[in-house]
């Protein structure tokens, strides 16, 4: 026998009904999250930063940076990347924007437009130079790099409010042998100096790192700052040459220079101290094992 027509329609609407329902409830608990319709990926190894703001470098996301020549539209060109041994002489680059134009307006953070890091590939023949720039973008400095090898250029800085690490590899021609990485050590010595650290790196969260530096065993009483902090901390890793930026502290904490430095992943790494004592700069190294 067949349904009469009200019969019909009553089980249709009661089929619709649970299928909304049934609709709602899985939109509820599977449905899409509240993410704006503006908003953008993440994009690692990168930091904003106001113009002239004077506290961020690239590469403050605890990822290593530096190990691309071109991100988000901008490129490192060196004007050559070959180099002979011991020979000084000008070396130029230039930062190429979005459009291909060359980029003449940076901020300036640390004191400096333009950091530049140059490092051999073994982690050896530590330069943080800063360049002077043209009026056209072309930035200059004279450059020596004493022993052959692959090397690695690093060009930290902000322009449009964006913070970029760009990295080329630079070639000194001629025999080359691999210094090997010294062991960890908590102490290294410098220039008459004596320069210790203390703190665990962890990977993903941000540690703090002390340095303290001493003179004939007492504490040095006169450090000064340098491009307008107590230290700067530049760590490269073994294996890709990948750069990380540590943030120092702005005043001294118990005499101590004070960091805050996040690891990107296991590994062993290479920390470059920066520091000024008496007009003079120099740089205190270290093999860090995360």
């Amino acid at each position: 026998m067949t349904s009469s027509p009200p019969v019909r329609l009553g089980v249709f609407i009661g089929g619709l009904s649970v299928a909304l329902l049934s609709g709602f409830l899985i939109g509820k608990v599977a449905g899409p999250k509240n993410v704006p319709a503006s908003a953008s990926p993440h994009v690692h190894g990168t930091s904003t930063a106001a113009a002239g703001d004077g506290h961020t470098h690239g590469g403050t996301t605890g990822d290593a940076t530096g190990l691309a020549i071109s991100s988000l539209g901008y490129t490192l060109v060196p004007g050559r990347a070959e180099l002979v041994a011991g020979e000084g002489g000008p070396f130029t680059f230039t930062i190429v924007g979005p459009g291909g134009k060359v980029v003449t307006e940076f901020a300036q953070v640390h004191e400096q437009k333009l950091h530049m890091i140059v490092v051999r590939r073994d982690l050896s023949g530590y330069q943080h130079v800063h360049p002077t720039m043209r009026a056209d973008g072309t930035w200059e400095l004279p450059l020596t790099l004493r022993e052959p090898g692959s090397y690695r250029m690093f060009a930290d800085f902000t322009t449009n409010a964006i913070a970029l690490v760009l990295g080329a590899d630079l070639t000194v021609a001629g025999s080359y042998t691999p210094t090997p990485l010294p062991a960890a050590a908590r102490e290294a010595k410098v220039g008459g100096l004596d320069v210790t650290y203390e703190g665990t790196p962890r990977i993903g969260a941000s540690q703090p790192l002390m340095f303290r530096v001493f003179t004939a065993g007492a504490p040095v009483s006169n450090l000064e700052r340098y491009l307008g902090a107590y230290g700067h901390l530049i760590i490269v890793r073994e294996g890709d040459v990948g750069y990380v930026h540590a943030h120092p502290e702005p005043e001294l904490s118990g005499g101590a220079i004070k960091f805050w430095f996040t690891a990107p992943g296991p590994g062993r790494y290479r920390a470059f101290l920066d520091f000024q004592v008496g007009g003079t700069v120099r740089t205190a190294e270290f093999t860090v094992v995360v």
